[in-house]
């Protein structure tokens, strides 16, 4: 399915969500190149969250630029396909070929601030991720690899600590909102 229609179509429950909802058409709108990440401003990335089959575990990588376990996914690159990009991330960055998709619509619609740094010897200046994230189960006993190029490890971390290891404290309460979602379901 197409990013607008995806995000035309979820279903905005929080203020946060329906703010960023409304905020991303908006942008799609007035920017053809949204998919792309020479948007300087801001641009469409797709992100899964992936919890074991019993929802005592999470699975986060440890992300070389921002020096934190997090979620896995990364930027459309032109691709109009969410869940396919979402999907193709999770596989490159964890090296798992079959997940348990929640469901063909995502769990959740964020509007992140992504801080400057420097990215393969570039400058890359603070800008907005437009994300659209997805919900994954998988058996967490399959064999597991990270990709270096992205992250420093992978692992999997108890559902009840796995917050005390991330040190971006602006994507806590993104993570604690997915969770919630995807523990009610």
């Amino acid at each position: 399915m197409n990013y607008i229609d995806v995000v035309q179509d979820y279903n905005a429950t929080l203020e946060q969500e329906k703010i960023d909802q409304e905020l991303m058409l908006d942008f799609f709108k007035r920017n053809p190149d949204a998919l792309d990440r020479s948007n300087l401003t801001a641009h469409v990335t797709s992100s899964v969250f992936i919890m074991n089959m019993a929802k005592t575990k999470v699975l986060m990588g440890f992300h070389n630029i921002y020096q934190s376990w997090g979620w896995f996914g990364g930027h459309n690159d032109g691709e109009a396909d969410c869940l396919h990009v979402a999907l193709k991330e999770a596989t490159e960055e964890t090296g798992i070929e079959s997940f348990k998709k929640i469901s063909e619509s995502p769990v959740a619609l964020d509007v992140i601030h992504v801080q400057n740094h420097i990215k393969k010897g570039r400058y890359v200046p603070d800008h907005l991720h437009l994300n659209v994230t997805y919900g994954l189960w998988v058996d967490d006993a399959v064999a597991i690899n990270y990709n270096e190029a992205e992250h420093s490890g992978i692992k999997w971390f108890d559902i009840n600590d796995y917050l005390d290891h991330v040190k971006e404290d602006r994507m806590i309460p993104l993570y604690q909102k997915i969770e919630k979602r995807m523990m009610a379901l």
